[in-house]
């Protein structure tokens, strides 16, 4: 029997068809190759994680001895998304002019300092939102009048980042992490900030993380100050440090 909803509770289901339909897509490959036989194997797995009447919708070889597969079917599972809290950045994202705009009454350029740390070698994520060439037809902060923008690149240790930082009198430090195994970002982020909490160093800077397993509520655990996932375009991080860094700009 389903478990009885708390009358303030809200609760979401998949959306296929139709609202509350509960149609979901599951994609995943066995090691068989494509057939009948393949395919009643997918509709049994799809059906042992919980989907109701299962449909193949494609199998195709993937390898020698392996079928990729996708499965649309019913999910009867919801989530209560009036139990859900989590950290979010509530700044809105501002237009190009905005931005400059928010920023002149500081009367001197916003330092920001970027870099892949550790032995992450994946620049796309750094260049993205520092670069000039920017992201999904936005340009990077290096575009910006108001920002002083330094990419150091790949493979940049902790300590160095630091050492530049102060150097260069950085308002915030812009960390990526694209490679993720074994959860190196997450221990090589949090090391980041022990090292600076240990040079007493902490609150000089606004730290902000970013990459492809990364949201606000991890970078926060991790002793940053915000987090930006897959598909961030430079002016969301532009506003943010705006809102943080600037005065407010008289209306």
């Amino acid at each position: 029997m389903a478990e009885k909803a708390d009358k303030n509770s809200k609760l979401l289901r998949a959306y296929g068809d139709r609202e509350g339909d509960g149609m979901v897509q599951l994609s995943f490959t066995l090691a068989v190759l494509p057939g009948d036989r393949a395919r009643e194997a997918a509709k049994r797995f799809a059906e042992a994680h919980g989907l109701r009447d299962p449909l193949v919708t494609a199998m195709e070889q993937c390898a020698k001895e392996h079928t990729y597969f996708v499965v649309y079917g019913h999910s009867q599972h919801t989530v209560d998304i009036s139990a859900i809290h989590v950290e979010e950045l509530s700044a809105r994202p501002l237009t190009h002019d905005e931005i400059e705009a928010k920023a002149k009454p500081l009367g001197r350029k916003i330092v920001v300092v970027g870099a892949c740390t550790g032995s992450d070698a994946h620049t796309v994520g750094i260049d993205a939102i520092l670069n000039y060439k920017g992201f999904a037809g936005e340009k990077g902060l290096e575009s910006y009048k108001c920002f002083d923008a330094h990419n150091l690149g790949a493979q940049v240790e902790n300590a160095e980042l630091a050492e530049r930082a102060k150097a260069l009198g950085a308002d915030a430090i812009l960390v990526s992490q694209v490679i993720t195994q074994r959860n190196c970002h997450k221990e090589n982020a949090a090391a980041l900030v022990d090292l600076l909490r240990g040079q007493g160093l902490r609150e000089r800077f606004v730290l902000l993380l970013g990459g492809p397993r990364i949201d606000h509520q991890l970078a926060v655990d991790l002793g940053f100050d915000a987090g930006f996932g897959p598909g961030t375009k430079p002016a969301v991080v532009a506003s943010y440090l705006v809102d943080r860094l600037a005065a407010p700009h008289p209306s």
